[in-house]
C-alpha cells in the first residue's frame, strides 16, 4: 500500500509521475529489468536531477549505481496514483466529447470504469450506448449516490456547466473532471481539473509563434 504523502506536491510533479508511469509500463514491454535516472531522464526530455528529486518526495527508489527496479518502480507510482484500485466514474454530457471519451478504452485498462452516462436530451435517454444505458440527468444526484460514483466527467455546454456541478457536487462527489469551456467555482474540499482543449491549441500555437522565448515549469 502506497504510503500517506502529508506535505503538498506540486502539479507538475504529479503530471511527471504519470508521464513516469507510462515510460515504465513501455520499458517493461520492451524487457528492461533495470533504468537509470539519467535513461529515464532521457526518453522524456527532463534531467536526472528532476527525475530523481519527483520521486523522493516519495520514499526511496532504486540503488545507487545500479538504478530503478522497473517493475517495482512501476508497481509503487501506480499505488501512488492510485492506479491499484477501481473507481466508479460517470460521464455526464453524451455529445461528441463525451461520446469520444466513452469510447477510450485506456481509461478501464486503468482502473476508471465509466459506470453511468448522464444527458438531458430525451432521444438519448433510455437509448445503450457502447453497453451503458443513458439516463435522465433530472436522476443524477440520487444515482451518483446509489453506485458509490468517486469521479465525474463533465462533458456538458458552458451555460448549464455550473449547475449540473452543484449538483454533482451536493450528491458528495469530491472529484470532477471539467470539459466545459468555463471556469467552475467548487467547494475546497472537491478536486477539480479543467481540460481546456483551445488553450492547449493556443499553447501550441505560442510556441509556434514565439520559438526563441523560453518557457519554464
Amino acid at each position: 500500500m502506497a504510503r500517506r504523502i502529508s506535505r503538498k506536491i506540486s502539479n507538475s510533479t504529479i503530471h511527471r509521475l504519470s508521464i513516469y508511469y507510462r515510460a515504465l509500463m513501455g520499458l517493461e514491454r520492451e524487457g528492461y529489468d533495470t533504468i537509470s535516472s539519467k535513461e529515464l531522464a532521457k526518453r522524456e526530455k527532463l534531467t536526472p536531477a528532476q527525475v530523481r528529486k519527483d520521486l523522493s518526495f516519495f520514499g526511496s527508489f532504486g540503488t545507487r549505481g545500479l538504478g530503478y527496479p522497473v517493475k517495482e518502480l512501476k508497481q509503487r507510482i501506480a499505488e501512488i496514483l492510485g492506479l491499484n484500485r477501481l473507481w466508479n466514474v460517470a460521464m455526464v454530457g453524451v455529445g461528441n466529447v463525451g461520446s469520444a471519451l466513452v469510447s477510450y478504452k485506456e481509461f478501464a485498462r486503468q482502473g476508471f470504469i465509466i459506470k453511468l452516462l448522464f444527458d438531458n436530451d430525451q432521444r438519448k435517454i433510455g437509448s445503450n450506448h457502447k453497453g451503458i444505458i443513458i439516463s435522465d440527468i433530472a436522476n443524477m444526484k440520487s444515482q451518483l449516490k446509489e453506485n458509490e460514483i468517486t469521479i465525474v466527467i463533465l462533458t456538458v455546454p458552458a451555460s448549464a456547466a455550473q449547475k449540473v456541478c452543484d449538483d454533482i457536487v451536493e450528491a458528495g462527489v469530491k472529484a470532477i473532471l471539467n470539459f466545459a469551456p468555463v471556469s467552475l467555482k467548487v467547494p475546497d474540499d472537491v478536486n477539480l481539473l479543467n481540460e481546456n482543449m483551445a488553450i492547449e491549441l493556443e499553447h501550441l500555437s505560442f510556441s509556434l509563434t514565439n520559438r526563441n522565448m523560453v518557457m519554464f515549469d
